[in-house]
């Protein structure tokens, strides 16, 4: 039989979005925080471009506002973006005052950067690239301070525990044991789903295990042919790949492709801060047939080391020296728009359920991202869900337990070809350029990969579960906008403006 424990709030992911919500909720009762592997295991930590927040002279919560609902492409939830942008500033403050080292100018007020569809410059950044490593570090710091919070680490989420359209907890494999974690309100912070591509900037935790779990259990789920692809990754035969931020080519950095030809200046209005949707086709493009693309920062010298100091010593460390040479870069999988589906206090379709950060769909992202507008939300969210849910009620008897065990993975060469053959499978047929014959074909390789499955590979089970979600959705939706693109339906349609598909 499961051990059985039992905690007032249960966190499940240690990003931005579940370190936040711990912390806050900390103040009402005692957390327990799940995270995969450790707890410096996230996203978070890989962020270089920084946060977004209307905290400059002559910047405001509206103009914010316009330029997300822009890059949103018709498909923002107005309400959500509302309280992303005005909320927003509040959240950065409180971080800083929590410990956030951000990068100021000599008066003491943030330093701020511009990035692509940004009509300002509105990015608040810690260490020139290094914004994520200080908030999870900050956030970190807080967690491990309250007295309130217990962390388990090394913690496989299984599925949720829910009858009746209620949420009890979840089944979890704890360093290998059966343990259900009972709670009167869950959080899934599972983060994203980056690694069921072939090339992804996000952790290999980011195997989609949210997504599937909540699916399972009945919650719904939108816009998941939504995925985001950044321009400008790293190059190099590695996974994941290393970020080369969008703050580069708002420092003026260009893109070249193989006959030293700036190409974007043809392609959009705004060149190399055009969206990433519409820079990383552009870059596909570009590479179809083996050629390659070049990022050329080589106008900003020795200030390059100074102003991204991480990135430099990231390209410095594989022979590229972004002061004299040009960096070699790709397209890579880095943020889903889609996921669970939430209110404005982050509560999902299942009582006691709450969703934030990229495992949720809040709405405030639309077809498209806006560029750093994700740990913003991580933190405006967070605190809306932490401050909902400590005023949730005790639960009732939870489900009688089960008799279940952890099922064991005994062949783990089987689970991995499982899980690479899904990377490239999704790369192939469910990436950047998809069509109806493609995504057929990804479908029915997806539905093959899953019935082979090796017993106990729960990750890969989660893996093809939400790359299916991905490649139904895309199928469904005969258009393209924002981070979809199907060759087949090159164009925008209006009578798909506005809507959503959910599951």
């Amino acid at each position: 039989m499961a051990e059985r424990i039992r905690t007032r709030f249960l966190v499940v992911g240690s990003g931005v979005a579940g370190l936040h919500t711990a912390w806050r909720a900390s103040a009402d009762g005692d957390v327990m925080v799940l995270t995969k592997r450790s707890l410096f295991d996230s996203a978070t930590a890989y962020a270089q471009g920084g946060i977004a927040a209307a905290l400059g002279a002559g910047d405001s919560p509206e103009l914010h506002r316009q330029d997300t609902l822009a890059a949103g492409a018709a498909l923002c939830d107005a309400k959500a973006v509302e309280v992303l942008v005005e909320e927003g500033p509040a959240r950065v403050r409180e971080l800083a005052t929590a410990g956030a080292h951000f990068d100021l100018e000599p008066g003491g007020n943030f330093k701020l950067g511009r990035e692509a569809a940004h009509s300002r410059r509105r990015i608040v950044h810690a260490h020139g690239d290094q914004t994520g490593a200080e908030v999870a570090r900050t956030l970190i710091k807080r967690v491990k301070e309250s007295p309130r919070i217990e962390v388990l680490e090394k913690t496989r989420i299984l599925d949720l525990i829910a009858e009746d359209g209620i949420v009890f907890g979840v089944r979890a494999a704890v360093s290998g044991k059966a343990v259900e974690i009972i709670a009167d309100a869950t959080v899934l912070a599972t983060g994203g789903c980056g690694q069921v591509y072939r090339y992804t900037t996000n952790p290999q935790v980011a195997t989609g295990d949210g997504y599937a779990i909540a699916h399972r259990a009945g919650a719904r789920l939108a816009d998941m042919e939504f995925v985001q692809f950044h321009p400008t990754a790293l190059d190099t035969p590695e996974n994941p790949l290393q970020l080369i931020s969008e703050a580069v080519r708002g420092e003026g950095a260009v893109l070249l492709n193989e006959d030293g030809k700036r190409f974007m200046l043809e392609r959009h209005r705004l060149a190399e801060l055009a969206p990433r949707d519409v820079v990383a086709r552009e870059i596909f493009r570009e590479k179809i047939g083996g050629r390659h693309v070049w990022l050329d920062a080589r106008m900003l010298g020795k200030n390059f080391e100074q102003r991204f100091p991480g990135i430099f010593a990231i390209c410095r460390a594989r022979g590229v020296d972004p002061s004299v040479d040009l960096i070699p870069v790709t397209p890579a999988a880095h943020y889903m728009m889609g996921g669970i589906v939430t209110d404005l206090r982050g509560r999902a379709s299942l009582n006691r359920l709450y969703a934030c950060g990229e495992v949720s769909r809040t709405g405030v992202h639309g077809a498209n991202r806006l560029a750093s507008n994700s740990l913003l939300e991580g933190l405006v969210f967070a605190e809306r869900v932490a401050r909902d849910m400590i005023e949730t009620r005790k639960l009732p008897t939870p489900p009688r337990k089960k008799s279940w065990d952890v099922p064991v993975l005994r062949d783990r060469g089987a689970a991995q070809v499982a899980a690479d053959t899904i990377r490239q499978v999704m790369w192939d047929f469910c990436g950047i350029d998809r069509s109806a014959k493609g995504l057929r074909l990804g479908r029915t390789k997806l539905e093959e990969i899953e019935s082979r499955l090796p017993e106990g590979a729960t990750e890969e089970a989660n893996m093809v579960q939400t790359s299916r979600l991905i490649a139904d959705a895309a199928l469904l939706r005969k258009e393209s906008r924002g981070g979809h693109y199907r060759s087949d339906f090159p164009r925008a349609k209006r009578k798909w403006s506005g809507r959503h598909i959910e599951w």
